[in-house]
């Protein structure tokens, strides 16, 4: 190993994993994008079913779990990763429960969700996804290589 690359793990001992934390404080302005997006249509009675409450509540409870992640992430902790990945999977998961049967619902004669909207929403939440996977990936990368590093200085 290069001196250079035993001295930037070793000031990883010292140093937030700022790179993954970010990108799950990205994910998050992305999820309230799509949010704010979702629940800012109205289109008759359409989203007063329990399906948007449970929206509501699976909402708030991404939020503070990935905003936990964040914390995690920034002390290498491999266990907020795979928490990362189950979010992200969440996310795709999104886009074929509301948005899709929006998107392909009418109403009085009007479409509940157009195209623009539904691209948008994808869009988002796929971004989110992608923040969410990143920053797993990175931090599990990180996460080993210093774990790898710590070993070989005490053995």
């Amino acid at each position: 190993m290069s001196e250079d690359r035993a001295i930037q793990l070793d000031r990883m001992r010292f140093t937030k994993n700022t790179t993954s934390s970010r990108l799950a404080l990205l994910a998050i302005v992305f999820d309230v994008l799509f949010f704010i997006s979702l629940y800012k249509s109205d289109v008759d009675t359409y989203y007063y079913t329990i399906l948007i409450g449970a929206s509501i509540i699976y909402n708030l409870v991404f939020l503070l779990a990935t905003f936990l992640c964040s914390e995690g992430v920034k002390n290498y902790q491999v266990s907020y990763s795979w928490v990362m990945m189950a979010l992200g999977v969440g996310q795709i998961v999104r886009i074929f429960i509301i948005p899709m049967n929006a998107h392909q619902a009418v109403v009085n004669n009007a479409v509940v969700m157009g195209d623009a909207q539904f691209i948008r929403m994808v869009i988002y939440l796929v971004i989110s996804a992608v923040c969410l996977f990143a920053g797993a990936i990175i931090n599990l990368n990180k996460s080993r290589a210093l774990s790898a590093h710590l070993a070989s200085l005490q053995g």
